[in-house]
């Protein structure tokens, strides 16, 4: 069973910074990309930045130039470091990997999974 965990939420004052983790495990074949989603109260989740395996990355336009996203193939983990944070930036944020579960014997098709969301605070 796969599984993502995210770490590194927290509460920062408005032009502060966090870095958030996410870690997957279990028995992953491949990942294809790694990505980091937010959603606020009462408002739809929406993509914040991704990460493909060829190193190709996206960031929203409500966070380019202050958001950064990474990762490190080799402990299956994605990064998501946050400069110059704004009121409007609090929300859950969650991690998000399109993967193929398996070993070198059977992998089927790749899925997404997410993991369970950490609450970023901002205050003025």
């Amino acid at each position: 069973q796969v599984q993502l965990v995210e770490s590194g939420g927290g509460s920062v004052q408005a032009g502060g910074s966090l870095r958030l983790s996410c870690v997957a495990s279990g028995r992953i074949h491949s990942i294809n990309a790694m990505s980091w989603y937010r959603q606020a109260p009462g408002q739809q989740r929406d993509m914040v930045a991704a990460m493909h395996r060829s190193g190709t990355t996206y960031h929203s336009d409500s966070v380019k130039g202050r958001f950064t996203v990474s990762m490190d193939m080799s402990k299956n983990t994605v990064y998501l470091q946050m400069n110059s944070l704004k009121p409007e930036d609090p929300a859950v944020y969650y991690c998000n990997a399109n993967l193929r579960e398996g070993d070198e014997f059977y992998f089927p098709p790749p899925s997404d999974y997410w993991g369970q969301g950490t609450q970023v605070s901002v205050s003025a």
